[in-house]
C-alpha cells in the first residue's frame, strides 16, 4: 500500500501534490520539489545578530519571479516557508517574528532562545552547512545550484546582495567554542553594532 493511499481521506491528494504549490494559489510556486534538507553539519555557530539584522529581511521581502510569469512572493509566505501554513522543506519562518533588541542587557541568551525570530534562525541555520555556503540548501535553493526548488529561481547569480548576504552569513561563523551570541560576530557589521551597523558582504 502506498504512503497517498493511507493518507487521510480529508487530504484528497497525494502527498507530492499537496506539498507543492499550485500556481493559482501561491503566484510565487513555492514548496514541492526537493524537500529534503541535509542537516548542518559545520562546527561553527552562526550568528543570530546577523541573520536577525541582514538575513530575516531577506525572507520577509517581496522578491520577483525570476521564470518570466511576473509577480512576487515572500519566502514567509503562506504556501513557502511560513511556519504554520508552509509546505516548503525544512526552513520554517514565523513573518511576525519582532526584532530584539540587542544592546538591550535583558535580552539575555535564555530570552532569545524563547523567540520567534530565534526559532526563525534556528530553522535557517539548520538548513546550512557551517563555512560552507555552496553545500548549504538555503543558498543553494534560490539559485537552483544541483538541487529542485519549488520556489524556482529566486537570485538570478551568486551575485546577487541577497545572496551574497547569506554567503557572507555562513562563511563567518563565531571563533570555535564560541555561541551564536559571541561580541566576536559584531565584526561582521559596519561600524561593529549589530543594531545599527551595516551588513559586511566581503
Amino acid at each position: 500500500m502506498s504512503l497517498a493511499s493511507r493518507l487521510p481521506r480529508r487530504w484528497g491528494y497525494p502527498l507530492a501534490l499537496a506539498a507543492s504549490c499550485v500556481a493559482v494559489l501561491a503566484p510565487a510556486g513555492c514548496g514541492g520539489g526537493d524537500v529534503s534538507n541535509p542537516q548542518g553539519t559545520g562546527t561553527g555557530k552562526l550568528s543570530f545578530a546577523y541573520f536577525q539584522r541582514c538575513i530575516q529581511p531577506i525572507l520577509l521581502a517581496q522578491l520577483p519571479r525570476l521564470d518570466g510569469s511576473g509577480g512576487s512572493n515572500t519566502c514567509a509566505s503562506s504556501g513557502c516557508h511560513n511556519s504554520v501554513t508552509g509546505t516548503g522543506g525544512a526552513l520554517r519562518i514565523d513573518p511576525n517574528a519582532t526584532v530584539i533588541d540587542l544592546n538591550d542587557a535583558g535580552n539575555t541568551p535564555d530570552v532569545i532562545r524563547a523567540s520567534a525570530m530565534y526559532r526563525n534562525f534556528y530553522s535557517a541555520q539548520g538548513v546550512t552547512v557551517s563555512d560552507a555556503p555552496t553545500q548549504s540548501r538555503l543558498f543553494q535553493k534560490p539559485l537552483l545550484l544541483n538541487v529542485l526548488h519549488g520556489g524556482g529561481l529566486i537570485f538570478p547569480n551568486q551575485q546577487d546582495p541577497n545572496a551574497q548576504l547569506i554567503s557572507y552569513w555562513i562563511s563567518h561563523p563565531a571563533p570555535a567554542g564560541q555561541d551564536e551570541f559571541s561580541a566576536a560576530s559584531n565584526n561582521l557589521f559596519t561600524p561593529a553594532d549589530p543594531m545599527t551597523g551595516v551588513c559586511n558582504t566581503q
